[in-house]
């Protein structure tokens, strides 16, 4: 699997690659800043971007702005975006685009070598990736405005793990349903967020992406 990777700083940069070479990806460039990011991902055509949210020259939001260009280029190109913060519109920003194939991991999960792979392969393969901190942010701002008020707590808990992408069978497994309990909340969830039944669009990435927009 073919990965562009843009990180600022060197140390962090040359162990990403290292974990990315090691777990089987081929890192075809790994630059560090902004108008490199963008050459790279255009003439590469990656099947997945890492992304820094804040690159040089003015570290603000290069890395993001870079994807989103990029996207608009290549439909669908996956992007899994690298922050230090959670940053709320920097998350609505890549959550705007309905192709999959985003996620937005806090650089503290780095650390976690296989849960950052995970996150790697799954938003390669068009999922939804996001932290569960950047989940609680938005979930927050959505208890705010009231727009979650329909959902069952346990709804909640089962839409949160969607979002981090995981299967019916690790919802399960993590809140210690049945798999068929795990379905009918999730259909409730469906039909709560007025998403039917369709042949061409995945729900459950709808279901995350319309909650979380809310």
């Amino acid at each position: 699997m073919r990965v562009v990777l843009a990180e600022d700083l060197f140390l962090l940069r040359d162990g990403l690659v290292r974990t990315l070479r090691e777990h089987g990806f081929d890192v075809v460039a790994a630059v560090d800043n902004g108008p490199s990011l963008l050459r790279a991902l255009l003439e590469e055509k990656p099947d997945v971007a890492v992304v820094d949210v804040r690159l040089p020259p003015s570290f603000t939001d290069e890395g993001l702005q870079a994807a989103l260009e990029a996207r608009r280029h290549h439909r669908g190109l996956p992007v899994l975006v690298l922050s230090q913060y959670v940053e709320q519109l920097y998350a609505n920003e890549l959550l705007a685009s309905d192709d999959g194939g985003v996620g937005y991991l806090l650089k503290d999960r780095v650390t976690d070598t296989g849960q950052f792979v995970d996150a790697v392969r799954r938003v390669a393969a068009g999922g939804t990736v996001l932290d569960p901190k950047v989940i609680g942010r938005l979930l927050s701002r959505g208890d705010a405005r009231g727009t979650i008020s329909a959902l069952t707590p346990r709804e909640r808990d089962v839409l949160e793990l969607m979002a981090e992408g995981r299967s019916n069978t690790a919802v399960a497994a993590a809140l210690h349903f049945s798999e068929s309990a795990v379905a009918k909340h999730t259909a409730s969830i469906f039909a709560k967020l007025g998403i039917a039944p369709s042949t061409e669009d995945n729900r459950r990435v709808l279901a995350v992406l319309a909650y979380l927009r809310r």
